[in-house]
């Protein structure tokens, strides 16, 4: 859970002394992997911390993530906007870790954007674990490679708890995430997702680079506290 310290990123790869588009590429591409390293390796609280106080990295980091996923057959955001375009556009949809709200300008719903940083209008700055919605008040939850840092199940706690009954749950990940030696193993995950009070209804492997689960919310949620989270991997992107 969040631990309330500023999170300590050490030493960033120096920009000075390089010259040529290729060298520049090649050193955004290390500061992009050394900052994705902590964002998935800190407490919720602190990285909103740490974007909150520098504010530039958020938008270095979104560079660097575009740049790694661009070759990507499909983008997670574009399966969540496809798959938002199958249901009614009465629906009110909150995406967790918007990014640069792309989702919100993809689709007909009412979508609420949270993310570190209000990166684009429309954008409310927050911690996942605590975003200003009501209980009850939105028929969708999303996250679109959202599950960063050591406490993920407060995001999905978060998102049970402004699900309406019955709400949908959506979330996307990196495959390579569930990896477990030489085979993928989603279900420590998965029975997380149950005792957080949720039921699968559709597992979509078709992507290579990521995978999708379509839940719905049921009943109460077990305590966050009884709640044991498998601790997914970091993702790890190529240097490019």
């Amino acid at each position: 859970m969040e631990t309330g310290r500023p999170l300590k990123l050490g030493r960033s790869p120096a920009a000075g002394g390089l010259e040529g588009g290729g060298m520049r590429a090649r050193l955004a591409g290390g500061r992009f992997r050394w900052l994705n390293e902590r964002l998935y390796t800190a407490a919720s609280g602190d990285a909103f911390a740490l974007m909150q106080a520098q504010p530039e990295l958020f938008e270095q980091y979104h560079e660097g993530f575009r740049r790694q996923t661009a070759a990507w057959p499909v983008q997670p955001v574009e399966a969540a906007a496809e798959w938002l375009r199958s249901l009614p556009e009465s629906l009110v949809v909150a995406d967790f870790g918007c990014g640069d709200a792309a989702l919100a300008a993809a689709v007909r719903q009412q979508v609420h954007s949270f993310d570190l940083v209000a990166g684009a209008p429309g954008v409310v700055a927050c911690n996942m674990a605590h975003v200003p919605l009501g209980a009850a008040s939105v028929d969708v939850a999303v996250f679109c490679l959202a599950l960063m840092g050591t406490d993920y199940a407060a995001f999905l706690r978060e998102a049970h708890r402004v699900l309406r009954p019955g709400g949908r749950l959506w979330i996307a990940e990196v495959r390579s995430r569930f990896s477990a030696g030489s085979r993928e193993d989603f279900e420590p995950f998965l029975k997380a997702l149950r005792l957080l009070g949720f039921t699968l209804k559709r597992q979509d492997a078709a992507s290579t680079m990521f995978v999708v689960f379509e839940l719905r919310k049921h009943g109460s949620s077990a305590p966050l506290c009884e709640v044991q989270c498998p601790a997914l991997k970091a993702c790890q992107y190529k240097r490019r």
